[in-house]
C-alpha cells in the first residue's frame, strides 16, 4: 500500500492503494475511520490516472470515473458501494430506494450505514444519496462538501430547459 495527498476544491484528498487499484479516497477530517489501518508510505506522484480524472471531474469535464477500485469492506457494503457507482452524474437516490433495489425495502438504515463507510469518496459517489425528503443527510466529508459536489453536478440552466 501507498498513499498520495492531492489538492482539490474541497480540500486535500488522500488517495490510498496498491499501485494498481485504488482502495481509498479520504478527506481531511474524514468522519469515519478508514477500513485501512496502514496507508503505506507517501508518494505524491502515485495514482496518476486518479489524479487526472479527479481534476477533470472538478473541472466539470468528467462525469464518470474509469479506475480500478479495490474497496475493503463486508460483502453487503461492497454490494451497496457497487450500486452507488450506478447512480448517474447529477442524479440522487434515497437510502430507501437503494434498499428497495437490493430487494429489502426495510434495509434503508443498513444501506445508510454502508454508505457512510464508503472508503472511496467522490469516485464512489455516496454524496448522491439523500434522505427520504430529498434533504441532505450525513456525509463523511461534511455537509459543506456534499453540497459542493451536488452543486458541481447540477446541469447548466440551458441544459435543464432542454430536458423538459
Amino acid at each position: 500500500m501507498k498513499h498520495a495527498v492531492i489538492a482539490s476544491p474541497i480540500g486535500p484528498l488522500t488517495l490510498v492503494g496498491d499501485g494498481a487499484a485504488l482502495a481509498g479516497l479520504y478527506f481531511d477530517g474524514h468522519l469515519r475511520t478508514p477500513h485501512l489501518t496502514d496507508l503505506g508510505p507517501r508518494d505524491d506522484d502515485a495514482f496518476e490516472a486518479a489524479r487526472q480524472q479527479l481534476g477533470e471531474y472538478f473541472a466539470g469535464t468528467r462525469r464518470e470515473f474509469d479506475l480500478e477500485l479495490a474497496p475493503r469492506g463486508s460483502a453487503f457494503e461492497k454490494q451497496v458501494w457497487a450500486m452507488l457507482t450506478k447512480i448517474p452524474y447529477g442524479a440522487t437516490r434515497t437510502y430507501g430506494q437503494l434498499a428497495a433495489e437490493l430487494g429489502d425495502p426495510g434495509a434503508a438504515q443498513a444501506v445508510g450505514n454502508a454508505n457512510g463507510w464508503n472508503p472511496i469518496s467522490v469516485i464512489v459517489p455516496c454524496h448522491r444519496v439523500v434522505g427520504t425528503s430529498g434533504g441532505l443527510t450525513g456525509y463523511a466529508g461534511g455537509l459543506t462538501r456534499k453540497r459542493f459536489l451536488l452543486s458541481l453536478e447540477e446541469p447548466p440552466a440551458d441544459e435543464v430547459g432542454r430536458l423538459f
